[in-house]
């Protein structure tokens, strides 16, 4: 009964949360004529990642490593295939040509980076596939060129015209208000909700790497769902897609990097078909929005992302239950 009562608690918060927050970094967007690309890949998106921080950081400590990496690598297929999808699904997301030629190629790298990483068996010969401690500290240092580019986006302001004028603008004191109040209702709302999730699943059986995969890196990632079609509604498109990359690249980069730099990794029973799945998933992101209607990702394409979804999780469960 509290797992369900954790559940809607957590979600009502998490909503609630990404409207405030979305409201917040759009007004601080066009106050400090900072483009909504920018403030998605920053604000929004590190908000929004926190819960993914705080559980992979926890697990690391606790020597749960299968739930620390699985919390990423299922939060950012997720991100891609669930948010992006649903994102179109609710509005078709025009992706700005930076965004398609760079950004988005960043993601992919980041998707093989951690392939290698995770690959010391077939790689060097070694006796077990680890995210160790310097794996972390090279991720942490491309988190590092990551937001030095970012900086140098804000600077040149690319992408910042032809939508501000959509943005509503209110105090600064309020959309500091909105800001804070909207990351701790994420925050909260998803530990809420992956604690009332990780109840459900361990009460039937299910293993860690598969909690961290499905359960928690969906909980996790609702705050990301949440606040990309918040964004699409609210016509901030930049908003949407920014977040999805920003968190992709956070995940990977930033929270990965800490959890190994504090504690080895092992990979456990994170294989192959997984990191497959995330690099394919992050190629098809950037083939869809090239593909039908150019730097336009459709409604169509959207649901093909979510079928992509939905077939990646039944396999989870079959394998689960093989």
């Amino acid at each position: 009964m509290w797992n369900i009562l954790f559940l809607i608690g957590g979600l009502a918060l998490i909503l609630c949360g990404a409207n405030a927050l979305t409201d917040g970094a759009a007004s601080v967007a066009k106050r400090f004529h900072i483009s909504d690309l920018v403030i998605g890949l920053t604000i929004v998106a590190f908000g929004t990642s926190a819960p993914e921080l705080v559980i992979s950081l926890l697990s690391s400590i606790q020597g749960s490593a299968e739930m620390a990496i699985g919390n990423v690598v299922g939060s950012n297929i997720f991100n891609i295939l669930m948010i992006v999808g649903c994102t179109a699904l609710v509005l078709p997301i025009k992706v700005g040509e930076g965004t398609m030629n760079k950004e988005i190629p960043l993601v992919i790298l980041s998707s093989f980076v951690f392939a290698f990483m995770a690959n010391d068996i077939w790689l060097d010969g070694g006796s077990r596939n680890v995210i160790g401690r310097a794996d972390g500290w090279i991720l942490l240092a491309f988190f590092l060129i990551f937001m030095r580019y970012t900086f140098a986006i804000a600077h040149n302001q690319s992408e910042s015209q032809g939508e501000e004028q959509k943005i509503k603008e209110m105090p600064v004191w309020r959309s500091a208000l909105y800001i804070v109040g909207g990351l701790a209702g994420l925050i909260f709302g998803g530990q809420w909700f992956v604690e009332g999730a990780s109840g459900v699943a361990r009460s039937l059986g299910v293993s860690d790497s598969i909690i961290g995969l499905t359960l928690v890196a969906g909980g996790t990632s609702l705050p990301e769902l949440a606040t990309s079609v918040t964004a699409a509604l609210k016509k901030n498109p930049g908003i949407a897609i920014g977040n999805v990359i920003g968190s992709n690249l956070f995940n990977l980069f930033f929270v990965l990097g800490c959890s190994a730099a504090v504690s080895p990794l092992p990979m456990g029973n994170i294989n192959n078909s997984d990191i497959l799945v995330l690099i394919g998933s992050s190629i098809l992101f950037w083939l869809v929005g090239w593909f039908f209607k150019k730097r336009t990702i459709t409604r169509i394409e959207g649901a093909l992302l979510v079928v992509c979804y939905i077939a990646y999780t039944t396999y989870l469960i079959l394998q689960q239950q093989a």
